[in-house]
């Protein structure tokens, strides 16, 4: 394990970094392909994938370390094929699909041959941080499926191989299903131009149009979709967590390196007082999200539904604290840090829709605050607690 952390530091500084392309700029698909096989090479390629797959067969206990060395460059997870949405397809494809569902799909997109799509989102007033919202359907026909709908800003949608789509099968439940994007019924839209880069394909919409599919479509049990979700959703938003810290330690780095070098009414900026403030919160930012990352975690491999549950706390306070520490490192670097002569402006630009992707902080704090008040609930009723708020006459 530490070994293949020590190799994956390496990889990124040394082969990574030198291939990035400028601030705002693209990774280009052969770009992409020549730094997976270069990570093939150096023993570093699809760390979470099973090794029947091709991958180094990490538990999700230990993704972070590894990840968040992927993430310290944007293009990282890309090259080491462990970039959203395709480690959240292979996680979820790996722990729910058919045998001949994972060679079909999984085998391929864990080789880094393929991409693929999560279609969930759709336009108002359809899902999007509530899923009950769900409008596009699934019918039955003969020998299979039909899906009707339009999706919205799925990520990696432009070029996928496939994509698996979220669609409502009767009034209360939902069904996923795999759709491979040649499918005549399958059609990208325009695309939804956000401020981030890092994701190959972008976020454009995506339209079912009698969009029929064999029975063997079916990715799970028909009517499972929402339960199947929250088998992705909790480890996608942890790994979200992950990279996009690895992408705090470097914002930090720069910060380092420019206070250590600048001097400013007559002192190096690393002894005045407000930018020890800067750094200190920063550091403090990175060690609490690492501790949060780690405890979810461990959650998710030994209580799933505890994880996804803390997965939300772990979201929330990351996407807030990668930020923060972002947004000081380009404080600390003055007007570099506002413009391309450093690249902490296209950071922060990959790390701010982390506030939206995934449920947005406020729809993750609604549901903090209600499971807490559940469980206090329970816990009191239950009389395995007392209340606290009783007042005790003098």
């Amino acid at each position: 394990m530490n070994d293949l952390v020590h190799r994956t530091r390496r990889f990124v500084r040394d082969v990574v970094l030198p291939s990035e392309p400028r601030p705002g700029g693209y990774l280009s698909d052969a770009e992409r392909g020549r730094l997976q096989e270069a990570a093939k090479e150096h023993g570093v390629f699809a760390p979470h994938v099973p090794k029947e797959y091709g991958g180094a067969g990490l538990t999700i206990a230990d993704w972070s370390p590894v990840f968040q060395e992927a993430g310290y460059s944007p293009i990282g997870p890309a090259a080491l094929n462990c970039m959203a949405p395709d480690e959240g397809n292979m996680y979820l494809l790996e722990n729910v699909a058919t045998d001949a569902q994972k060679e079909r799909f999984l085998r391929p997109l864990a080789e880094g041959r393929v991409r693929s799509c999560f279609a969930m989102t759709e336009p108002h007033p359809g899902a999007g941080s509530d899923p009950d919202a769900l409008t596009t359907t699934a019918t039955r026909v003969d020998g299979g499926w039909r899906i009707d709908g339009t999706k919205r800003f799925i990520s990696g949608a432009e070029g996928a191989a496939f994509a698996i789509v979220m669609a409502r099968t009767d009034d209360t439940g939902a069904t996923m299903l795999l759709v491979d994007t040649a499918n005549p019924g399958f059609r990208v839209g325009g695309q939804v131009h956000a401020i981030d880069r890092a994701i190959a394909g972008g976020h454009p919409y995506v339209h079912f149009d009698g969009c029929v599919v064999a029975d063997d479509a079916v990715l799970g049990a028909v009517g499972e979709g929402f339960r199947y979700a929250q088998v992705r959703l909790g480890p996608a938003r942890l790994t979200h967590c992950m990279r996009w810290l690895g992408l705090a330690r470097r914002a930090l780095d720069i910060a380092l390196d420019r206070v250590e070098h600048r001097r400013i009414f007559g002192s190096a900026m690393k002894d005045l007082g407000l930018a020890q403030d800067l750094v200190a919160r920063s550091v403090i930012d990175i060690e609490t999200s690492d501790a949060i990352i780690t405890k979810t975690a461990n959650a998710l491999a030994t209580d799933p539904r505890a994880g996804s549950a803390l997965s939300s706390v772990a979201k929330v306070h990351c996407s807030e604290a990668v930020f923060a520490v972002i947004d000081r490192a380009m404080q600390l670097c003055g007007g570099d840090g506002l413009s391309d002569a450093l690249p902490l402006a296209s950071f922060m630009n990959e790390v701010r829709p982390f506030r939206v992707y995934d449920g947005s902080t406020e729809t993750h704090k609604w549901a903090i605050a209600r499971r807490a008040s559940r469980a206090r609930a329970k816990a009191v009723a239950s009389g395995t607690e007392r209340r606290q708020d009783e007042v005790v006459e003098p």
